[in-house]
C-alpha cells in the first residue's frame, strides 16, 4: 500500500489572522503552512501524520502533496525528519484561488508517480484528539472489504454537520449508503462525520479522473468526489469509526483552532491520569427465572446492596491484577488452601477480565471500530456473595466493559443495550464456557426493574428479547438470604437443557408456565398488587421445584425456602442457588424471621433496588 499525505490546501483564513494577531503570542508562526502549526503532545500536526504512516511493514512508498507557495516550508520539513524530499509533489499552486483541489492532488499524486497500487489518503493538516492511532488496524479492516473505504467519527455535541461530510452506514455491512456534504438541518439524522482520511483500492485508481470530470472546477474536494461515488453507487464504498474527535484546519479562524488544540490536549492529559471506575450491581430474578434459557420471559432487578466495580488505568504496559481475595496464589497452609478452593472454587475474576479484554478487540475488529494503540492497567473489585447466584461473574464483565468503552470513547451507538447484553452473555458462554441465559446480562446493561422476553420468534428475528425498564417508585420491600458455605451453584442446572430441547412435554410447558406467571406479575407490579405477587413467587418457586427436583436444588436452598414458608412469606430463588428472595408483607414477622436466618447460619439483609433514574453518574464513579 502507498500513503500519500495531503497538505496542498490555502489556509487563508487562518494565515491572515495570525499575521494580524495583537498579542504577539503567534507571531513566530507567521507564514508557516497550517500542518506545520503545533498540535496535541508538543509535536506539530503533520509529525503526528508521518509519524502513524511511517512503517515500513505496511507502506511501501510515502508521498507528500504540497503547494508551490509553502513547497520549501516541507522541503525543510522533510529533512528534519528523514522524509524522502523527493517524494514531495509540488501542485504549482500559489493562492486559493488557482488551488486544484484535494481529488486533483490526489490524482496528480497517482498520475505523476504512475502508481499502481492501493491507496491510503490522509489530509496531514488535521488534528486527531488521540495521538496513539492505529493505522495497521484500517488497513485490516479495508482488506477484509470488497470496496474503498472512507474514515469517520461522532460528532461532539455543538459541531454542526453544515461543516462536515456526513455518512449514514449499515450497522451489520458498513457500506456507506449515502453521503451528504455539508448537510443542511433536518437532511439526516446522522452525526458520522467522515475525515480526510481514505483507503482506495489500485482497481479503482484510472476511474479517479473520470469522477474529476463530473465536478465542478471550484470545488473539487472529496466531499463532492463521494457525494458522486456514494448517492450514484459508482463504487462500493465501506465506512471505519475512529472512536475519538478530528478537526480539519482547512478555512478555520484562529480562534477554532486554539479552540479544538486545547480541547483535544485537555482531554489527552484527562485520559492519562484520571482513573476511569464503573460498577455494575447484583441482580434477583423477581419472576419467571429460569425461563430466560429456554425461550421464557422473566422480570429481573437490580439490587445496591452488593456490587462489582473494575478500575483502568492508562499505563505503559496492559496489566491486568488478580484480586487479593478472589485470584489467591498464597495460602497460608494446605488445609487454607483445602477450606477456601472448597467454599469459593479454583476460578476467580482474572479470566473474566481477559475474557472481557480479548472478546472486545474482537468484537470492534469486525465492526470496523478502529482502537488506538494505548494500554491500560485493569484490577476488579467486588462483594457480591460468591457461588449463591446473585450474578456475580456477569457484573464483573459488565464492569470491565463500561470501563473499556469509557476508556476508547464508545457509544450506545457503538454498542446497543441488547448487543452489549449478548456480549456479556458470549464472554461467559463461548470464552469461559460458563452455562448462563440472558436475564443477568440484560438487568445488569439496562438496571433497575426490567421485564424480558426472550420468545424465540424475537430472539431469531432480531437477535435479542424484548426489553422494557419498569417503573419503581412503588415496590415493597423484599428480602434476600444466602448460603454461608453455598455449594456450586452450577450444578442447579443439571440436565434440563437437553430435556428442553429433546421437546419433554413437562419441561417445555413449564417454560411457557414461567412465562405466563411473569406477564401476570408485570400486571401485580403496575397495579401494586403485592398479594398476586407474593402468590406468583410462591408458584414459581413450586414450579421449578417441580421440573429439577429437590435433589437438584439441594437441601441448604430447600432449608430456607422451608424457614421463609414458617413466618409466611413469599420465597423464590433469585438465580441457580444458594440464596432465596421473598416478600413478607408482615412487617413484625420480617424482624422474626431474620432473626430465624441469622441463627440458621445464614446471611439475610432487606434489598435496596438499585434504580438507574436516580443515578447521576450512570454506573462510573
Amino acid at each position: 500500500m502507498i500513503c500519500i499525505l495531503l497538505v496542498a490546501g490555502h489556509g487563508r483564513v487562518l494565515e491572515t489572522e495570525i499575521k494580524n494577531d495583537e498579542t504577539g503570542l503567534y507571531s513566530h508562526l507567521i507564514g508557516v503552512p497550517k500542518s506545520l502549526l503545533p498540535g496535541i503532545g508538543g509535536m506539530k500536526i503533520l509529525d503526528f501524520w508521518w509519524k502513524t504512516v511511517n512503517m515500513r511493514q505496511l507502506f511501501t512508498e510515502v508521498y507528500l502533496v504540497t503547494n508551490a507557495d509553502k513547497y520549501k516550508y516541507f522541503e525543510r520539513w522533510a529533512t528534519a525528519n528523514d522524509f524522502p524530499v523527493e517524494n514531495i509533489i509540488n501542485d504549482g499552486s500559489t493562492t486559493l484561488s488557482d488551488s486544484l483541489g484535494a481529488v486533483a492532488d490526489l490524482e496528480l499524486a497517482i498520475r505523476s508517480r504512475k502508481l499502481q497500487d492501493d491507496i491510503m489518503g490522509i489530509a496531514g493538516d488535521m488534528l486527531c484528539e488521540d495521538q496513539n492511532f492505529d493505522v495497521a488496524q484500517v488497513i485490516r479492516f479495508f482488506r477484509s472489504k470488497p470496496g474503498e473505504l472512507i474514515i469517520y467519527y461522532e460528532m461532539e455535541e455543538g459541531e454542526k454537520s453544515i461543516s462536515r461530510g456526513i455518512v449514514e452506514v449499515c450497522p451489520d455491512s458498513h457500506r456507506i449508503s449515502r453521503f451528504l456534504e455539508k448537510a443542511t438541518e433536518g437532511l439526516t439524522s446522522s452525526r458520522l462525520a467522515s475525515v480526510v482520511f481514505y483507503c482506495i483500492r489500485k482497481e479503482t485508481l484510472p476511474f479517479i479522473s473520470d469522477v474529476l470530470s463530473q465536478i465542478e472546477d471550484t470545488d473539487r474536494s472529496f466531499g463532492r468526489f463521494w457525494e458522486q461515488v456514494i448517492n450514484k453507487k459508482l463504487f462500493e464504498v465501506f465506512g471505519m469509526k475512529l472512536p475519538t474527535g478530528f478537526q480539519l484546519i482547512g478555512q478555520v479562524t484562529l480562534s477554532d483552532y486554539t479552540k479544538w488544540l486545547n480541547c483535544f490536549s485537555a482531554k489527552q492529559q484527562d485520559k492519562s491520569t484520571k482513573p476511569i471506575t464503573c460498577r455494575s450491581y447484583a441482580r434477583v430474578g423477581l419472576m419467571g427465572n429460569p425461563s430466560d434459557g429456554f425461550e421464557g420471559k422473566t422480570i429481573a432487578m437490580s439490587i445496591k446492596n452488593f456490587w462489582a466495580d473494575v478500575t483502568l488505568v492508562k499505563s505503559q504496559t496492559l496489566v491486568l491484577l488478580p484480586h487479593p481475595l478472589n485470584d489467591p496464589t498464597e495460602f497460608g497452609s494446605l488445609q487454607d488452601l483445602f477450606r477456601i478452593s472448597r467454599k469459593e472454587g479454583y476460578l476467580g475474576g482474572l479470566r473474566l477480565l481477559q475474557a472481557t479484554c480479548k472478546k472486545f478487540y474482537q468484537f470492534c475488529c469486525k465492526q470496523g471500530i478502529a482502537l488506538t494503540k494505548q494500554n491500560f492497567t485493569l484490577k476488579y473489585d467486588t462483594n457480591i456473595p460468591r457461588q449463591v447466584g446473585l450474578a456475580g461473574s456477569s457484573a464483573i464483565v459488565s464492569a470491565a466493559l463500561k470501563s473499556l468503552m469509557k476508556f476508547y470513547n464508545l457509544t450506545d451507538d457503538d454498542l446497543p443495550k441488547p448487543v452489549r447484553a449478548n456480549f456479556i452473555l458470549n464472554v461467559e458462554t463461548d470464552e469461559l464456557f460458563i452455562t448462563a441465559g440472558l436475564q443477568d446480562r440484560v438487568v445488569q446493561v439496562y438496571e433497575g426493574l426490567v421485564y424480558m422476553d426472550f420468545s424465540k420468534k424475537l430472539m431469531e428475528e432480531q437477535g435479542y428479547g424484548n426489553y422494557v425498564s419498569l417503573d419503581m417508585s412503588t415496590l415493597p420491600s423484599f428480602w434476600l438470604a444466602y448460603l454461608n458455605d453455598p455449594s456450586d451453584s452450577g450444578r442447579i442446572h443439571n440436565n434440563v437443557r437437553q430435556r428442553w430441547l429433546n421437546g419433554e412435554p413437562l419441561v417445555v410447558e413449564a417454560m411457557n408456565t414461567f412465562a405466563e406467571f411473569t406477564d401476570q406479575a408485570r400486571e401485580a407490579l403496575m397495579d401494586g398488587d403485592w398479594n398476586l405477587l407474593a402468590q406468583l413467587m410462591d408458584k414459581n418457586f413450586e414450579l421449578r421445584r417441580s421440573v429439577y427436583s429437590d435433589e437438584c436444588l439441594g437441601p441448604g436452598n430447600l432449608k430456607m425456602v422451608a424457614l421463609a414458608k414458617q413466618f409466611g412469606s413469599a420465597v423464590k430463588l433469585p438465580g441457580s442457588g444458594g440464596a432465596v428472595l421473598g416478600l413478607c408483607l408482615d412487617a413484625a414477622k420480617l424482624v422474626e424471621m431474620r432473626q430465624a436466618f441469622q441463627e440458621a447460619g445464614c446471611v439475610f439483609c432487606v434489598i435496596t433496588p438499585y434504580n438507574p433514574s436516580a443515578d447521576t453518574d450512570n454506573g462510573q464513579l
